[in-house]
C-alpha cells in the first residue's frame, strides 16, 4: 500500500484510488466536517481540530470554515497567517504557506496535476507538485495557485489572478495568468 503514497510524496505518478489513500481522504473529510460545523465552537475547540487534520500549524493560525483540503498532513501554516471563507487547498504534494499570510476568500491551492494521455487519465493517473508561499504574502479573493509555484515574501496577488508561474519577493501581480505589475 505505501508504494502508492510514496510515489504520491515524491512528485511521481501515482494512482490516487487506493486503500490507503482513500482511508486518508475518509479522516480528512470527518476533520473538515467537524471543522466547518464547528462555528460557534469555542476557538479552542476549533484549533483542536485544526490539530488533528493540518500537518504543521503555527500559533494564532486562523481559518474561516467552509474549509477543504485533500489530506490536510501535507499542509504546513505559519503562525499568525489568517485564511478566509472557502479555501480550498488540495495537498497531493506539500504546500507550504509561511507566518503572517492573508489569504482571501475562496483561494485555491492547487498542487495535483493530471495526465494529458487521455488513456492514462481515464485510469486515473496523476501527481503532485508543491506550493510554496513565503512570509507575509497577500493573496486577495479568488486566487487559484496552481502546481509546482512558489510565491515569494512579502508578495501582494490581485483579487481573481491565476498563478501558473513562481513570483519573486516583494512584487504586486495580477492577471490570468498572473503577471508583474510593479515592485513593491
Amino acid at each position: 500500500m505505501g508504494d502508492n503514497k510514496d510515489r504520491m510524496l515524491a512528485g511521481d505518478w501515482y494512482i490516487a484510488d487506493d486503500e490507503e489513500l482513500l482511508a486518508q481522504t475518509v479522516r480528512r473529510a470527518e476533520l473538515c466536517a467537524a471543522y466547518n460545523a464547528a462555528s460557534t465552537a469555542s476557538p479552542g475547540e476549533r484549533r483542536a481540530i485544526l490539530d488533528q487534520l493540518i500537518g504543521t500549524l503555527g500559533e494564532d493560525v486562523r481559518i474561516r470554515p467552509p474549509f477543504q483540503c485533500d489530506y490536510g498532513t501535507y499542509l504546513s501554516i505559519g503562525a499568525r497567517t489568517f485564511v478566509n471563507f472557502g479555501a480550498v487547498f488540495l495537498d497531493a504534494a506539500p504546500i507550504t504557506i509561511g507566518e503572517d499570510v492573508q489569504i482571501g476568500p475562496n483561494v485555491q491551492l492547487l498542487t495535483p496535476t493530471h495526465e494529458l494521455d487521455p488513456v492514462r487519465r481515464r485510469e486515473g493517473w496523476e501527481k503532485g507538485e508543491p506550493i510554496t508561499i513565503g512570509d507575509n504574502v497577500w493573496l486577495g479573493g479568488g486566487v487559484i495557485v496552481c502546481p509546482g509555484v512558489t510565491i515569494g515574501a512579502d508578495t501582494v496577488v490581485g483579487a481573481g489572478s491565476v498563478v501558473t508561474r513562481d513570483l519573486p519577493s516583494g512584487v504586486v501581480a495580477v492577471g490570468n495568468p498572473a503577471r508583474v505589475l510593479r515592485s513593491l
